[in-house]
């Protein structure tokens, strides 16, 4: 069994945030987990966010999530996929 996870680093979130979730609710139904980051609250928000995403799937879908992420521009995704024992 495999495992699969993207971590997604978003720079100028106020830019980028809006084309980043509209790929993930597009691609939702692989995303088992999400958790986002980013330092600041209220007012004094950073620009820079990351998000964990745990993934189920085929593969190449998974893959094909990881590049749609990487097309908007601030923002990189890096998936990685881990054999799980039995």
């Amino acid at each position: 069994m495999k495992k699969s996870v993207i971590v997604v680093l978003i720079n100028h979130r106020h830019d980028a945030a809006a084309k980043v979730q509209a790929v993930l609710t597009g691609w939702g139904c692989l995303i088992k987990t999400r958790l986002g980051i980013h330092e600041g609250v209220l007012d004094d928000c950073s620009e820079h966010g990351l998000l964990f995403l745990d993934l189920v799937g085929d593969y190449e879908k998974l893959a094909d999530l990881e590049r749609k992420l990487n097309v908007i521009k601030g923002v990189t995704a890096s998936m990685l996929t881990m054999d799980l024992e039995d």
